[in-house]
């Protein structure tokens, strides 16, 4: 199997054959000595457990039985993207969220799309995320995912250069922005030099871009809209990313029962009375949001705050139901979403993708699941699928089982080599293989902070990124010269009809969106 490195062009790197856009950092590197990196790596370590920077795993327990709180591994050497590189995603990106938002509009709305015979109706109106209470619900400028985390890979082409796929969409509450901007902080603090022999694009400014985002959704009537983050509570997987963000947006972090709703208009509970609530940047399921329509046992939520939502007294974001295109099943239409909506090709490649609901795909993905990357449909965190290559003969015989089982539970995809990229781990320093997951951000316009946050797989060999299963993270630098995001040449306002954009072209306190 071919393979990518980011740093250097022939594997196993010696030093030689560095790419153009990382040589002035292998230079540096070349010249650090392994004690001062070493010392450099205790003490990122030393600070982010001091500042609480963690990540619980859900099952997981210290050696004293109690206690799941782990910190996520920091890596010293930085990804590196040049500018026309990232230029080139960025559009891609903003063409796909926008194609997505149009795709739940009209889920919720006209439907054109199955009428269309483009996506099967029962994959939509069946789905677990689907949620009828929001037929017909009309939200500011049509716009659902306001945060969107899309997962990139990149991967060898037949001529061994690298290619960038989507791997997954991720739009109900995706996670990870907050180690972005701490990386990119860590790295300035230890490493101040390389920033000044780099130009290296800016990510401090995202919490003001999230925050212009979240008023952008705000209802009409609100001149200075007030914006909470709503947390399912200090136990969640991602609460000090919730702290963290509302921290930074100058704005109050509540839970469910800081909330409450009379005359259908939401206030949170302050020393001074009651405030009114304009928009909830939640991070909290649909299942638990309102024990009143949905999970009448829920206590994260706030009761009746979907009638406040429906009488359109209170922004949320993301919406209510974004989740029916985030789902794996649905994940293979999106290039068609693509075409369909805004008459235009796919910037951004899918990887190619069997459909185990359709019996041909079943037949082949059975007759190779040792070559294979079989995904339940509803998994997330690197959990519920099987990696061919890596897994025993007894896993994929009870994956084989299941398959037959349930086939529309499953999607396939091929084993891709995932890029790797220099890492400093216990031996020194050895290629691990990557992804990528920038935070797109809808409102008024579609905009992003550039790079993103690279997971990287710690175990040789391993594709398994997933902080939940013992993933780490880098820094990623856009290098060069920055243009902001380009919007689709097919995007009008998105109050249009869909039938005019047809004629252009876990347990409560878990949240989805893992990293």
């Amino acid at each position: 199997m071919q393979k990518f490195d980011e740093m250097y062009a022939m594997l196993p790197f010696d030093g030689s054959d560095v790419r153009e856009h990382y040589k002035r950092y292998a230079q540096w590197l070349s010249k650090q000595p392994p004690d001062v990196m070493q010392a450099r790596r205790a003490e990122a370590e030393m600070i982010f457990r001091r500042v609480g920077i963690t990540f619980a795993v859900y099952g997981a327990k210290d050696e004293g039985g109690a206690g799941n709180e782990r910190l996520i591994p920091f890596d010293l050497i930085p990804r590196i993207i040049p500018a026309h590189e990232w230029a080139s995603m960025q559009q891609g990106l903003v063409q796909r969220v926008t194609a997505l938002n149009r795709f739940i509009h009209d889920v919720y709305h006209g439907q054109d799309i199955i009428r269309a015979g483009i996506v099967p109706a029962d994959l939509i109106l069946n789905n677990a995320q689907y949620r009828p209470e929001m037929a017909g619900l009309h939200v500011p400028q049509n716009i659902y995912a306001h945060i969107a985390g899309i997962d990139i890979v990149r991967a060898p082409d037949a001529q061994g250069n690298g290619e960038y796929y989507v791997l997954e969409d991720n739009l109900r509450v995706p996670s990870g922005v907050s180690y972005m901007l701490e990386n990119r902080k860590m790295m300035m603090r230890l490493f101040p030099e390389l920033f000044s022999l780099h130009k290296v694009a800016p990510v401090a400014h995202y919490p003001d871009m999230l925050l212009e985002t979240l008023r952008a959704s705000a209802p009409a009537a609100a001149d200075e809209p007030t914006v909470v983050v709503l947390t399912p509570g200090m136990h969640n997987s991602a609460y000090f990313e919730h702290a963290f963000l509302a921290q930074q947006m100058g704005v109050e972090l509540v839970e469910g029962q800081d909330l409450v709703v009379k005359d259908k208009f939401v206030y949170m509970r302050t020393t001074r009375g009651l405030q009114r609530v304009d928009v909830i940047y939640r991070r909290v399921d649909d299942d638990f949001l309102d024990p009143q329509v949905f999970r009448p046992n829920s206590t994260l939520g706030c009761y009746g705050l979907m009638e406040a939502y429906r009488a359109g007294n209170v922004g949320i974001c993301n919406a209510v139901g974004t989740g029916v295109a985030d789902d794996k099943s649905v994940y293979p239409y999106v290039p068609e979403m693509i075409r369909f909506y805004l008459g235009e090709e796919p910037i951004l490649k899918n990887v190619p993708t069997w459909m185990c609901r359709k019996q041909d795909d079943l037949q082949h993905v059975l007759a190779n699941l040792k070559d294979l990357v079989v995904k339940e449909v509803h998994g997330a965190g690197g959990y519920g699928m099987l990696i061919g290559p890596a897994a025993t003969q007894a896993e994929i015989e009870d994956f084989r089982r299941a398959l037959i089982a349930n086939p529309s539970g499953y999607i396939a995809q091929p084993t891709l080599s995932l890029s790797s990229c220099p890492t400093y781990v216990e031996s020194g320093i050895a290629p691990r293989h990557i992804d990528l997951r920038p935070f797109v951000l809808s409102g008024r316009e579609v905009q992003m902070a550039a790079g993103g946050l690279t997971r990287v797989a710690l175990q040789e060999g391993s594709l398994v990124v997933n902080s939940s299963q013992g993933g780490g993270t880098k820094d990623t630098w856009v290098l060069g010269e920055v243009t902001p995001a380009a919007q689709p040449k097919a995007v009008q306002s998105q109050s249009q009809t869909q039938s005019q954009s047809q004629g252009q072209g876990q347990s409560q306190s878990q949240s989805q969106g893992s990293l």
